[in-house]
């Protein structure tokens, strides 16, 4: 049993396509075997919403008179830096980027209130901020100085564009310390008091499609409340990264580079977060479709939590060292029960991923093919997997001499 995108699309636009999400399909799948489910879904829909640091978005102020080149100069929204190492009046603002004065882990833990994914929540909110530049000034941008108000309505392009998102799979995070540490994964206890986890499991994305047979470049997804694409593959993507007998990764692999116009989007999917000690990010929402082609696609969609299984790492020494050492593997139905044990000791689970707001964008995306708003596209190329020749990961290491 086959199918193509072109017919689902056909079968979207007569209103009988069935489109069901990630956790839906699970008990489809059990109650009417591959072959009969395979025949009876069209689509299913999956969601993620977390923290993705590796976010931001491309701003175009538009024109000042008399004109003022940005490049080269310095630029501030809501006192927040902006790269401006662009053309005239465009600049590129990251999630993480932080005010001059703020003090950083200085006083640590540092607090971190306000950054760049801060600054995106307020614009995509609709609210006033303060733009601020000074620059070298040309014979063709003579101006030297700006200060001003813009909002998201009042600038000519506002474009997120997610050079990492969607990570397949991710690491469990631990600390054997004898002291409390601030992490990328939130605060961890002392002596593993607790650990921190970062993924929606059955509903991720990537691990629906874990050898990528249908997400590309150029698939239409949910992004942010809005529409978006997949762009390219994400910085540090790693289809090598050794996988179970259901292909699922056991740890980092795959990503996704995504795009989409922040003027769509809502501040109910894009939010600022501070991470204690660590620094700022924001949670960034995704849903992708997972059209049915065949019987083996349909097969991945039905992965549940107690099949996918993640790494926890030592993120007091291991992680910070680039040691490979892990202390074990677990699934999501055991992190998801709230305890896991590690070294014949119960630990305390937390997740940053939202499972609730994950399973909201599966249903919002499927309400939305349902309601023939959302067409399915036919990627331009896939996401590379194991077999691609993709570039394997290279390192950052210190040259002395």
């Amino acid at each position: 049993m086959t199918k193509t995108i072109a017919e689902i699309n056909e079968k979207i636009k007569k209103g009988v396509a069935v489109i069901v999400t990630a956790e839906e399909v699970i008990d489809i799948v059990a109650k009417n075997g591959l072959k009969k489910a395979a025949k009876m879904v069209d689509v299913v829909t999956t969601g993620t919403f977390a923290p993705m640091c590796s976010s931001g978005v491309f701003l175009n102020f538009g024109h000042s008179k008399p004109k003022i080149k940005l490049g080269g100069g310095q630029s501030f929204l809501n006192d927040i830096p902006l790269c401006t190492s662009i053309a005239a009046v465009d600049a590129f603002l990251g999630v993480g980027a932080l005010p001059n004065d703020d003090p950083r882990n200085k006083e640590y833990p540092g607090h971190f209130n306000y950054g760049g994914g801060h600054v995106i929540e307020d614009l995509v909110s609709g609210k006033d901020l303060q733009f601020k530049a000074t620059a070298y000034g040309t014979d063709c941008y003579p101006r030297k100085k700006i200060d001003t108000t813009i909002n998201i309505k009042t600038i000519n392009q506002a474009t997120l564009f997610n050079i990492r998102n969607c990570y397949q799979n991710y690491n469990v995070a631990a600390n054997v310390s004898k002291k409390k540490i601030h992490t990328y994964l939130g605060v961890l206890k002392p002596n593993l008091g607790n650990v921190n986890y970062c993924s929606a499991g059955q509903l991720s994305p990537l691990l629906n499609d874990p050898h990528y047979k249908t997400i590309g470049i150029g698939t239409k997804i949910f992004l942010g409340g809005g529409v978006g694409y997949v762009a390219w593959p994400g910085t540090q993507h790693n289809p090598y990264e050794a996988r179970s007998k259901n292909g699922i990764p056991t740890g980092g692999a795959g990503t996704l580079a995504v795009i989409g116009d922040l003027k769509q989007m809502s501040s109910k999917w894009l939010r600022g977060v501070s991470m204690l000690g660590y620094g700022v990010t924001m949670s960034v929402s995704i849903g992708i479709p997972i059209p049915i082609l065949n019987e083996e696609i349909l097969k991945y969609t039905a992965v549940k939590d107690e099949d996918i299984y993640a790494p926890v790492v030592d993120y007091s020494d291991d992680y910070p060292n680039r040691r490979p050492h892990i202390l074990a593997q677990v699934s999501y139905a055991e992190l998801k029960s709230g305890k896991i044990k590690i070294k014949g000791k119960e630990v305390p689970t937390a997740s940053l991923s939202s499972y609730s707001k994950a399973l909201e964008i599966a249903n919002t995306l499927k309400k939305w093919i349902e309601d023939k708003k959302f067409f399915l596209t036919e990627p331009v190329a896939l996401i590379p997997d194991v077999d691609s020749g993709y570039p394997k990961g290279q390192t950052l290491e210190e040259k002395n001499g």
